[in-house]
């Protein structure tokens, strides 16, 4: 796989119950080769006008380009905020075997 078709997806989520569900879904159904749990992120969002602070855990999931929409859509609906933060970043530059393996474990 070359750099330009993996991507790592971040995805902030309340709790890590949540993270841990999300992630371990993603990785059983091939959406993601791997899921990472960052415990201890704070937020600074705007939503529906008012200004909010809160703990989070960053899922950071990595994945090829092509599921990516497969797996926001995943995420959507298992994630309990009305509207989860999902972002893809492209691998610019990675050891070529991991990104192989990376698609071998996220490819349908």
């Amino acid at each position: 796989m070359s750099e330009s078709e993996a991507c790592v997806v971040l995805i902030g989520v309340p709790d890590l119950a949540s993270a841990a569900r999300i992630g371990r879904a993603l990785v059983e159904e091939r959406l993601a080769a791997a899921a990472n749990l960052v415990p201890g992120v704070r937020s600074i969002y705007r939503w529906q006008g008012v200004v909010h602070d809160a703990p989070e855990v960053m899922l950071v999931a990595k994945t090829q380009a092509a599921r990516v929409e497969a797996l926001a859509a995943r995420v959507r609906a298992l994630h309990p905020y009305e509207l989860p933060g999902v972002v893809a970043l492209p691998v610019v530059a990675g050891d070529p075997a991991y990104l192989d393996w990376i698609a071998a474990e996220s490819s349908q």
